[in-house]
């Protein structure tokens, strides 16, 4: 006989189980129709506590009545719908009831809270995500006429000297500019790549400053397919020749050095001269610079320039990882 009792209590347990699933599933459909959790106004409130306060009576009602079922059943007397008409027992059943839902209540709008807060943020990191790109595209797209403007300048400028070599600048060029439009679509490139790019302005500066400009470069072999941003030691190499060397009457050295540890990569390029930036100068190329940097690397990347004994140094570091 025990045994037939204790089965009942764990059957008609499960059903008072139920009976919560129940009530609480229809309490959280009505919040996920009815409630707009980012607004929260005074409708929302009215609405909330509509569905706790129903949902509350839901669940006694349907306890109760499995209590009604259960006693009807083992005692064998007539089914009689009847409710708790003791008040203490009332009470205790009915803020039981209540904490129930409640602690239920709190559990959902935590869970709900989570759940947008990681909607919230997914959505955030594809709008930075689709900002940075848009960013980094205006700025790629800075380079390359920065790069013509200055270069049809010095073609401009070295036709009333001499054609020969102006033919072999404007040949040199097209071969820059056919590079420089091919990289503009990527991010990164290897550092090999970008060397080669150098040597070409280098070249391409030696026809018209031919003594005037020295280049040496001291470059790390186990960088050299590193990636970096594409233009970005070109930029720099411009810059150190157009304000640097081209203002010196005996002409000067531009040095390129390549380094790394296990952590960065560093870039340096150090030109004869002094640090002098032009009152009309936009300094489109340093800023350039900078804002790709962060916007690839974050706080993680820097770039320095600065005077230093008697010369102009340029010095990036570029996380590896």
């Amino acid at each position: 006989m025990d045994g037939f009792s204790s089965s009942f209590q764990y059957y008609f347990a499960i059903t008072g189980g139920l009976a919560g699933i129940i009530a609480t599933s229809l309490y959280r459909i009505y919040l996920k129709n009815n409630i707009d959790f980012e607004v929260f106004d005074k409708q929302s409130i009215v609405r909330f506590t509509f569905a706790f306060f129903g949902c509350c009576g839901l669940y006694y009602s349907l306890s109760e009545l499995t209590n009604i079922i259960y006693d009807s059943i083992w005692t064998k007397t007539p089914f009689e719908l009847e409710f708790i008409s003791d008040h203490d027992g009332f009470f205790e059943v009915a803020t039981s009831v209540f904490v129930m839902i409640f602690l239920w209540t709190i559990a959902y709008f935590t869970i709900k809270f989570i759940i947008e807060q990681n909607k919230n943020h997914l959505k955030n990191l594809e709008l930075n995500a689709t900002l940075r790109e848009a960013q980094l595209n205006t700025l790629k797209g800075q380079v390359n006429p920065h790069f013509l403007f200055n270069s049809i300048n010095n073609v401009r400028g070295l036709m009333l000297e001499d054609v020969g070599k102006s033919q072999e600048m404007i040949s040199k060029l097209s071969e820059m500019l056919e590079y420089a439009f091919a990289k503009n679509t990527v991010d990164a490139i290897p550092l090999c790549e970008e060397l080669e790019m150098v040597e070409n302005y280098i070249a391409l500066s030696k026809i018209q400053m031919e003594e005037r400009l020295q280049y040496v470069e001291k470059i790390n072999e186990e960088a050299l397919q590193i990636p970096i941003p594409p233009m970005i030691i070109q930029l720099l190499i411009e810059n150190a020749a157009k304000h640097g060397i081209a203002n010196l009457k005996e002409g000067g050295t531009i040095a390129l050095k390549v380094a790394k540890d296990d952590e960065n990569l560093f870039i340096t390029v150090a030109n004869t001269g002094e640090l002098k930036i032009a009152k009309d100068s936009t300094q489109l190329g340093l800023k350039n610079i900078r804002q790709r940097l962060r916007l690839l690397y974050g706080q993680r990347a820097s770039f320095l320039l600065q005077e230093i004994e008697g010369g102009v140094v340029a010095s990036i570091k570029i996380p590896l990882e």
